[in-house]
This record gives C-alpha cells, structure tokens and sequence, in this order.
C-alpha cells in the first residue's frame, strides 16, 4: 500500500511530464485524415490546422534554439588550448539546445517525422485536405484560403483550379497564400514596380526583399543542423575516428548550409530554382537608384553585382558609367560593393574551397553547382523600361544582363497541304485559341490503330525513357513506351511482326511530314525523339484522383508559370521545335489532352484523343501542355518531336533509318544479309 501511494504521484509527474509540449504533427495529420474518412469534417479542420501550426511551431523552435545557442556560445577559441575550447564551445552549444528545444518541443524523439510525411507538408498536401472540410462546413472564405495556399505549390492541379473559380465566384475576399514567402513576394513586387517605372517604391521592395532574403538564410543553415547521412557511406559497420566523425558530419552540414543558395531560389512546387536569384536583387537596385539619380548606391549595387559576375561587361560598362557621374571630391575605388553581398560571396567561396578540398581528403563525391547561372545568350528588353534605350543611346552599356525568353527566329506560318486525301483538318490555331496549333484526323487507320496498339502491349518496357520509372508523372497510373529501333529490333528478333515494326516507322515519318508541310516550314523537320506511349490506369487508384497524367509543362523551355516564364535552359530540350501526337484509341476514360496560358492555369483547348487523330504544335512556351488523368483503361499513343537543327537528330532514328535501307535493299534483292540488320541501339554513328 506505501509503494503504491509512493508509486502513483510518481508515475502521475512523469505522465504529466511527458503530455507537455508540442504535439507531434506526424499524429495530428494522420487523425485528421482519418477524420476526413469518416466524413467527420470538423475534426478534419481541427487536426488539420492544428498538425499546421505544431509544424510551424516545430521549425521555429528549432530556429530561434539554434540561431540563439549559436550567438551565445562563439567559437571565440583560445590558441594554447584551442582542443578544449573548441569541444567546450562544441558541447556548451549542444546542451543549450537540447535545453531550449525541450523546454518547448518536450523530448525530441517524440518530433522524429518519416520522409514521406515531410515530403506530403512541403508539397502543401494538407491544405487540400483543409479546403475541402472547410467547403463541407459552408465556410467558404476559410476553402477558398486553404485552396488557394495549396495551389500556388500545385499549379498543375485541374480540380484545383475549379474549386479555386467556383470559391472565387462566391467569395470577393483577396485570396492569401498562408504559406507565402515574404522576400520572395517582395522581389516579384520590386520587379513589378521596376517594370512600371515607379523606381523609388521598387527600391523599398527590393530592399526589403533582400533583408528578408538573408534572415531566411540564417533560418535555413540553422534548420542544417540536424541528423545527416552521406549517400556515399555505409554505415553499417562503419567505424571512424573521432575527428574522422566530426569531419563527415560538419562537411554534410556544411554542404547544407551551401546548398540554401539553391533552396531560398526556388518557390514552393517548382523543382528548379528562379535564375540568378540573389543577384538580380543588386541588378534591379543598381538601374533603379539610377533612374532616382542616386548614383553612389548605383555603383555600390554594380560592384556587388560584379562579385557574383565578375566577367560581366554590360554591368562593368555600368560601373564606369556610375563613377563618371560621381561628384569630383568623390573618389571611386572607394565606393566599394555593399557589405551584404560581399560578405555573402567571401563566405560562399570559402564554403566551396572546403567541400572540394574535403571531397578529395574524405573520398566522397561534390561537384560545386554554378548557382549564379544567367543563360547567358537571352537579352531581356522586358526589363529595360520604355524609353531607356532611346534616352541613353549615348552611353555605353546602360544596363543589360537580366534575362527573358528566346524570341522566335522564323516566320510562323501554318495552313499548308496535308499530302495525304483522307487527313482532315479539324481545328487550327484560331480554333484551338493558341499559336501554332492544329488537329487533324483520319492521319492512320482503325486497323493501323490496332496494329500498332498489339505492336505496343508487346515492346513497350515500364518506365521506358524516365531511367526505368513506372510512374514517373502520377503514382496512379503505369508508363510503358518503347522507341523505334526497339520495335525493328524486335521484328528482326521474331517477336513482333516486321511489317508491323515497320508500320510504326512509316506512321512516324508519315507524321513528320504532315507537321512539316502544313506548318509550312521551308528547311527539313528532323526528329529528336519518337515515342510509342502507353498510360495505363491502376486499378483501386482512382478515387478522389485529383492530379494529372503528365503536368502541364513546356517541351523546350522550362515553364514558369508564376513570372509568366519560359526559360529556354538546361535541363529543358531547347533544341526541339514542334512537337505531336498520334493517338491510337479513345476507348478510356479521362487521358483529355489540354493546351493552356503560360500561367499553367487557364485551360485554353482540350482534346479528346481517339485513333488517326493527330495534334501538333510547336514546342516553346507559347503552347504549355498537359495530359489529364487517365481514370481508366489504356491510353497509347506515338509521342513525336521535332528539331530544325540536324545537329540534334535522334541517334535511334538514324539508326532505325539504316535498319530500313537495308530491309528495301533485302526486298529488291540487293542482298545484305541478317547481318546488316543487326544494329546495337548503343552503337554510335
């Protein structure tokens, strides 16, 4: 009976110790979503916002702990004992953090969050959850909030897109983005302003803009803290010294922190990040203190341009032009680049030494990514206001170097033959509400449509062409595809029909020539790659589908739809030209093929694919496209696109060519052999 009156207010401290503290947001959501199940939309609300906020709380905790114990404890480290200092520093910083996460978080084991779960809050997923509870309970402002949060991260999100039209009829409150990024919001409203010529206000933006540019920063090397793991080790078994431990540990937070460059550039959804980012800040600033005529900050924000772009001529022209503006008792090499942006620069490069350095002495791999990239060949006459060229035509260099999209060098034509009686046109560009655009019909036959649709159920490999990939758009559906070569290749094998291999070539070549013609291009159309697709909906998937087949993309430039951007870069194709498709069934659902603005958003054609009917199109940003979800059966069609440049013709497609010579040349008895046939895919011209 003592033990147990000694025993219950024990075991009544510790339960109440262990119920303090923020509630783990892994859990939260996880009731919530269980909640939305069983249709119970008032606890979805409730654990969803509050698996929202023990998120956010958790990150700002690890922040302001981090940021805090970091400035309490210095590495101000004495010489004659700089081991014991630096271990002493090293574990005063450790405990002052475990003290200040704890006294907030309660024990940090509770917060450990699987990879996905972290994955499902950075992509906004629960504000989708959120959206829809908040529909159910009639609160259409608060849906119409959470929708409009979770589609600025999922542009490419139709169902989305419909609720958000449908809330906004009901509801005149401007939309917030509740996780918007403040410094990010700010350079897009500098640029803006620029744009407008209203200079002094896209001063205060801009600035603005980079304070908060640089304590997101800081939020972000402090968030590097954290367990980390090197994908080159294995760490089963692994055993090291203790500085051999401490090196591998600070290299991967330090790669972390380096990183951040990358992280603070790219907005939420979007997988690559805003081009010259940070510098383009100083950019804007150095023309819009100009235009206001104050010429030291001018050339204080020229010079720290240069720091990133130190080869830079246009803004090197600039800096010469700023210092003859300056008064004379003013002495120009004393007007040096601003301490932000130089501190900044020293401390990056320094970073970059060290991880290179350490990748040679450690043995792991790190190659140092140009995060300063400018395209280098875009000239950007939408950043120069109207006016300025005419005004400064006799001043050097006046301010290029921010960047926008290619502009096309050829006639854009289209209403040519078609070469062949029975292909129809159905719609053209004026129809299709675009540039560049056509449909047509009738382009193969219902029994071509059958065979090529036996030669693709048999050759087509999962995940052919996304590096093996089953699902590489949506985890509701199954990719298979397989290239022209392989289909010869399998006719030379015996295990599809020749003629039938050969029917997927002549289709191919077939359609290249209707693109080429009707668009009435006046050099050759050469492919740069050929497709046979197939997208297949998985069965027990398809409930409450909400994504697409493929996301609205761009095929040669990289798709901004945010800035209204194409940028014609790396990693995107910017060689292909125009682009088509060849479908051969319609007996699915779903699988719709959609054009839209630049935005991502606006719908502005869709078609319904079935057998013969071919879209074509060219490939810049002036024709964003999608596939929406197939939500059931098989969706197969030829995949074609296209380049002007022979320098970029697709290696199968020659080879394939070569395949065929020889077949002719067989059929006409011109002997040849087997042997001919026999072509490695991998073989190089």
């Amino acid at each position: 009976m003592v033990c147990k009156k000694l025993c219950v207010p024990l075991l009544l401290s510790l339960l109440h110790c262990c119920t303090q503290g923020l509630e783990s947001y892994d859990l939260l959501y996880d009731n919530g979503i269980e909640a939305y199940y069983r249709n119970d939309y008032q606890k979805v609300v409730y654990y969803m916002e509050m698996a929202l906020s023990s998120y956010s709380q958790l990150r700002q905790t690890k922040i302001s702990c981090r940021v805090g114990c970091r400035q309490r404890h210095s590495m101000d480290l004495a010489q004659n004992s700089w081991d014991l200092s630096f271990s002493n520093v090293v574990l005063s910083r450790a405990a002052c953090v475990n003290e200040c996460e704890e006294s907030s978080l309660g024990p940090v084991s509770r917060h450990k969050v699987s990879e996905d779960i972290k994955s499902e809050f950075y992509r906004r997923i629960p504000y989708n959850y959120l959206q829809r509870a908040y529909f159910k309970l009639n609160q259409l402002d608060k849906a119409a909030e959470a929708a409009h949060t979770f589609f600025m991260a999922n542009p490419e999100h139709m169902e989305m897109k419909q609720n958000l039209a449908n809330y906004h009829f009901k509801s005149d409150d401007h939309l917030v983005d509740r996780e918007r990024c403040a410094y990010m919001e700010d350079y897009h409203e500098g640029v803006r302003l620029y744009d407008t010529e209203q200079y002094t206000q896209a001063i205060e933006k801009m600035e603005e803009a980079l304070k908060g540019y640089f304590r997101a920063d800081a939020e972000c090397r402090a968030l590097c803290g954290g367990p980390q793991k090197f994908e080159d080790y294995e760490y089963v078994g692994y055993s090291a010294s203790f500085y051999e431990r401490l090196a591998d540990h600070y290299i991967q937070i330090l790669a972390c922190e380096h990183e951040c460059v990358r992280d603070l550039s790219t907005r939420p959804g979007r997988l690559s990040p805003i081009e010259n980012f940070l510098p383009l800040h100083y950019d804007f600033l150095q023309f819009s203190y100009y235009r206001v005529g104050d010429h030291v900050k001018a050339l204080e924000c020229a010079k720290s341009y240069l720091l990133f772009h130190p080869d830079d001529a246009d803004v090197s022209e600039n800096v010469s032009f700023y210092e003859s503006l300056l008064a004379e008792h003013m002495d120009p090499p004393k007007i040096q680049p601003r301490t932000d942006a130089a501190e900044f620069v020293r401390r990056h490069r320094l970073e970059a030494e060290i991880l290179i350095s350490a990748a040679g002495g450690l043995g792991f791999t790190y190659y140092e990514p140009d995060f300063w990239v400018t395209g280098g060949d875009r000239q950007d006459e939408n950043r120069l206001p109207s006016g300025a060229q005419t005004e400064l035509t006799d001043v050097t260099g006046m301010l290029t170097g921010k960047k926008a999209v290619q502009k096309v060098d050829r006639d854009l034509r289209e209403g040519g033959p078609l070469l062949y009686d029975e292909v129809k046109l159905v719609y053209n560009s004026d129809y299709l509400n675009g540039t560049q655009r056509v449909q047509l019909d009738n382009v193969i036959s219902e029994e071509e449509c059958q065979e090529l649709q036996g030669v693709a159920n048999t050759i087509t490999i999962a995940g052919d062409g996304y590096r093996g990939k089953t699902s590489p758009h949506t985890p509701n559906e199954k990719f298979e595809g397989a290239t022209v070569l392989k289909a010869l290749t399998f006719g030379y094998e015996g295990r599809v029909p020749m003629k039938s291999a050969r029917l997927f070539y002549d289709v191919s070549e077939k359609a290249r020539k209707i693109v080429q013609s009707y668009f009435m291009l006046n050099t050759t159309l050469f492919f740069s790659y050929t497709h046979l697709v197939c997208r297949t909906a998985l069965l027990g998937q398809q409930d409450h589908r909400n994504d697409l087949s493929h996301p609205i993309h761009a095929d040669n430039c990289l798709l901004d739809p945010e800035a209204n951007e194409c940028w014609k870069e790396a990693p995107a194709y910017t060689y292909r030209d125009y682009s088509a498709l060849l479908y051969l069934n319609g007996d699915f659902d779903g699988g719709e093929f959609v054009f839209t603005e630049m935005d991502a958003k606006t719908i502005t054609a869709s078609v319904k694919p079935k057998c013969g009917r071919l879209v074509g199109f060219s490939s810049g940003g002036e024709n964003p496209h999608g596939v929406r979800a197939v939500t059931n059966g098989q969706r197969c069609a030829v995949a074609l696109w296209f380049t002007l440049d022979p320098m970029y013709r697709e290696l199968e497609r020659l080879q394939a060519d070569e395949v065929i010579r020889t077949l002719d040349k067989e059929s006409h008895g011109g002997g040849g052999g087997a042997q001919e046939m026999a072509i490695n895919p991998r073989d190089e011209l």
